[in-house]
Order: C-alpha cells, then structure tokens, then sequence
C-alpha cells in the first residue's frame, strides 16, 4: 500500500523557469516521494532558463524535463506549503497554510556562474523546510 506524502509544498516565482524549477528539483532529489512537489509562476516564461538547468546538472539533479507553469489556486488550495520568491502578491491565500517568501536573486539572463550561487543557497533552504517538515508532529 503506498504511503502518503508527508506534506506538499509549491514554489512559486514569476516566469517558473528559474528559481521555483531548481528548487523542485531540489526538493525532488532530496527527499523523494516522501513530499510532494509542484511549482508555478504568475507569468511563466516559455522554458527553463539554461543556465539554471546546467547549474543543477552540475549538482547531480536533472530539471531539464521541467516545464514552466501557471499558477492556479487549485494548486495553492492543495499544498501545504507555498514558498514565493519574488512574485509578490499574486499568489492566492488560502487559510491553513504555511506560506514563506525566499528573497532570492532573480537568474535570468544570469550565466550558470552567476546562477552557482542562487543554485547552492536554494538547496540550504530547501534541505533547512525538510528538516522542518519532518519535524513536524506526526512526521
């Protein structure tokens, strides 16, 4: 019998082809099928930047599948958790989530060397909400 996820969790950024991919990926790669994971944007661009793809590559994580999507409140409604980073106001709030916002650089239109660095401290955060997740009562 399959075992539930211990929670979801959406990322949410603007064009969804960036910052939100490569933390999915992340949170993907690292905790398996133990969370579930959706990202989106307000305004999805039309691919995955790059430089974000390559960057991750070098991590061992593999995005280049990853399509950018538009956010819904159907997805909002079905996560636990909604991580923004950078899209402001425009994610829909629904009572009895967990909502974070990640000030992270933007890196679009950035090289894969100028995107190491958002790459990396996306993965501290996204290993930093799994501790927390299976901390939580009932983990």
């Amino acid at each position: 019998m399959p075992v539930a996820p211990l929670a979801s969790v959406l990322f949410v950024c603007v064009h969804n082809a960036g910052r939100s991919q490569m933390a999915a990926g992340f949170l993907g790669h690292l905790a398996g099928d133990r969370i579930e994971v959706r990202s989106a944007g307000s305004l999805p661009g039309d691919q995955i930047n790059p430089a974000a793809v390559e960057a991750m590559r070098e991590a061992g994580v593999d995005i280049s599948a990853a399509a950018p999507k538009i956010l819904t409140p159907e997805a909002v409604q079905a996560s636990d958790y909604v991580i923004t980073m950078g899209c402001g106001d425009v994610c829909p709030v629904f009572p009895g989530r967990t909502y974070l916002d990640w000030a992270l650089e933007d890196p679009a239109g950035k090289g894969v060397e100028a995107v190491r660095p958002i790459r990396d401290e996306i993965r501290r955060r996204v290993e930093a909400l799994i501790a927390d997740i299976d901390a939580r009562p009932g983990a």
